[in-house]
């Protein structure tokens, strides 16, 4: 009779939990979507381990810094998930905090006045003196507010280019955006002078990284959710239009810098395997509903890392990979002075590695 009252009672939890996974509300509307098919890991992709050797700066002083700006002296700035931006001296040694935004710091980059521009995904588009101190300058486009304020460049003129990732989804939220799949994005500029910010591109997936080209011609706006970068035109006969700059990559594509000369470094948060779990779903949005009523360690992420260095037309020049995930969920690499400095989600530190000497056309 006992185990007759146990067999009951988990047939019920059981049934009570299959309710819970079918039909508990969540706030997605996800759209079905077939992505093409995936690029095999060779040629430009083969795997290799070259980021296995990955300096740690500043292991410990905080979780998270998502993007690394340089100053004109060389000191390293990261920004960490509890609001801190720490600053790190030139050998990556006794780090201070520079600013706290009391959010959560994403895209970092230098203004020409020295100013730190700063993307927090809460608080949106700010600006903050070599003293620290700290200025609002956008939160809403057009009567809309910014949702998840995630990355920045500035060009020559001054214009600050950024992108809001999600209408809908804050930065807690992140993950609903991409299981949505709807262009939920934006890309924006912000004019100092006039101090207004208008609206670039629309209807973006999942918008993150964001680069301006060394001569001023295009900005580049990384889509998370359709594995590509988009190009838009600033100048020239196309001004105004868009295009796509790389498609298909072989993962999940988050920050994108320029070393202003000749190449732009992209950093894959998620590599190919994450993507062929997400590719299967993707056509199948009831699924991801059922995804979304999962608990976070059910969608844990795989760990591994991969850089790919573009040339000025979007192709493959430079492959980083380390499949053992010696530094993981690489979200920003930045050039300076001969070397990359490593972003990351998770990590402890931020990362750095010398610029490989040699390139895939070489």
């Amino acid at each position: 009779m006992a185990w007759h009252k146990i067999l009951i009672g988990f047939v019920a939890i059981g049934f009570l939990l299959l309710i819970y996974l079918l039909f508990w509300p969540v706030t997605i509307d996800p759209a079905a979507w077939t992505s093409p098919e995936a690029p095999t890991q060779t040629g430009v992709y083969e795997p290799n381990t070259r980021l296995a050797a990955i300096e740690r700066i500043g292991a410990g002083a905080g979780v998270g810094p998502e993007d690394v700006a340089i100053d004109s002296q060389g000191r390293i700035y990261g920004g960490m998930q509890d609001g801190r931006i720490l600053r790190f001296q030139a050998d990556g040694s006794q780090y201070e905090v520079f600013a706290d935004t009391k959010g959560q710091p994403l895209g970092l980059h230098f203004d020409a006045a020295g100013n730190l521009v700063v993307c927090d995904a809460y608080k949106g588009l700010l600006s903050i003196t070599p003293d620290g101190s700290i200025t609002v300058l956008s939160t809403e486009q057009g009567g809309v507010p910014f949702r998840l304020t995630n990355d920045v460049d500035i060009a020559a003129n001054g214009t600050i280019y950024f992108s809001d990732t999600s209408l809908k989804f804050t930065g807690a939220e992140h993950m609903a955006d991409l299981m949505e799949h709807r262009p939920n994005g934006r890309l924006l500029a912000y004019d100092p002078s006039s101090k207004t910010t208008r609206l670039v591109l629309d209807k973006l997936y999942f918008a993150n990284g964001v680069a301006i080209s060394p001569d001023q011609s295009f900005v580049l706006v990384v889509e998370t959710g359709k594995y590509r970068v988009q190009r838009y035109w600033l100048t020239g006969p196309q001004k105004g239009e868009s295009d796509i700059f790389i498609d298909n990559l072989p993962g999940f594509p988050d920050g994108i810098s320029s070393n202003g000369k000749d190449t732009f470094w992209l950093a894959l948060i998620q590599g190919p395997e994450s993507r062929k779990d997400m590719d299967s779903v993707l056509p199948q949005p009831f699924i991801r509903k059922i995804f979304m009523r999962l608990p976070d360690s059910a969608n844990a992420p795989k760990n591994d890392g991969f850089v790919l260095g573009l040339d000025m037309d979007g192709r493959v020049i430079h492959n980083l990979q380390d499949p053992s995930g010696s530094y993981v969920q690489i979200s920003s690499v930045e050039e300076h002075d001969g070397m990359l400095y490593l972003g990351s989600l998770v990590e402890d530190a931020i990362g750095r590695l010398p610029v490989p000497q040699t390139n895939l056309s070489q």
